[in-house]
């Protein structure tokens, strides 16, 4: 972690902590930062729709979380956190967040499906939505959520491909739209 907090980073780049290693992210691609911004304005509008069972909570990117459980520091493309999480640690741990939200790049997708899902499902973040830009199964872009963790693994998931919708369920009870995520 002080390896981790002494890092002087180029502009863009970041740094995360998977499993005990370190690991650098390239700045992200235009596509890749579109489906970021596409996915943050749904989330927004709900958060600041009046009578919204999130209001007391925020959209981050890039905001580092802890994983304890395995000694990691993820910083998710996404992450919806309560106001009060950071009010009073700013050393948010991940099993505060309401939903994570990865979006792969060549670079980060063996990680975003395997080491994050399984960091995310052993801390318990009850929604965890997965944005491959190149599902290993099918060859093309899917998102899936993955819900109801239970013993460290998520015990459902919804998958859909891309141009398709997907709802997230309470307390966001929205459906994302994800017709202009580019491939």
């Amino acid at each position: 972690m002080r390896t981790w907090e002494a890092l002087d980073l180029p502009e863009g780049w970041q740094a995360e902590i998977i499993e005990g290693g370190l690991f650098f992210v390239a700045p992200p691609s235009r596509e890749h930062a579109r489906i970021v911004a596409l996915l943050q304005k749904q989330l927004y509008r709900e958060i600041l729709r009046d009578g919204s069972g999130l209001s007391e909570a925020d959209v981050h990117q890039t905001l580092d979380v802890r994983v304890p459980l395995r000694s990691s520091l993820f910083i998710p493309d996404l992450v919806v956190l309560p106001y009060s999480v950071l009010e009073y640690d700013p050393d948010a741990m991940v099993s505060d967040a309401l939903l994570a939200v990865e979006v792969t790049s060549k670079g980060t997708a063996e990680k975003d499906r395997k080491a994050k899902l399984w960091g995310y499902a052993h801390a318990g973040v009850p929604l965890y939505l997965l944005v491959d830009r190149w599902d290993p199964e099918t060859g093309r872009g899917e998102t899936t959520l993955f819900s109801a963790p239970e013993n460290g693994r998520y015990t459902s998931a919804t998958k859909v491909p891309f141009g398709k919708d997907i709802d997230l369920p309470e307390p966001f009870g929205i459906t994302l739209d994800t017709s202009g995520f580019p491939g």
